[in-house]
């Protein structure tokens, strides 16, 4: 008789299968962060400080002090936005 914990043992992991649960969790965590916020400009804001930590290039190397002043914000008010993304998804500084 097989019992179920030796078939997940036997079981070859699918590598495909894996990544795409990771991208979907990744996704679903990012789109739980932005979606956070109260308000469209908020929601924007967090998508910003997101590429601002992971792809700088995509918003034209723009400083904490650029991305908040649309909003009246301050470089600090930002910089906690971004120590907040880096803590939510385990980022370095």
């Amino acid at each position: 008789m097989t019992n179920h914990s030796e078939l997940f043992f036997n079981e070859p992991a699918d590598p495909n299968r894996e990544a795409h649960e990771l991208a979907r969790e990744a996704i679903c965590r990012f789109l739980l962060w932005t979606g956070d916020a109260p308000t469209l400009a908020d929601r924007g804001l967090r998508t910003s400080v997101a590429l601002y930590c992971l792809r700088p290039d995509l918003i034209q190397g723009a400083t904490l002090e650029e991305l908040g002043f649309p909003m009246g914000l301050t470089r600090q008010t930002v910089h906690r936005m971004v120590v907040s993304f880096r803590e939510s998804f385990g980022l370095k500084s």
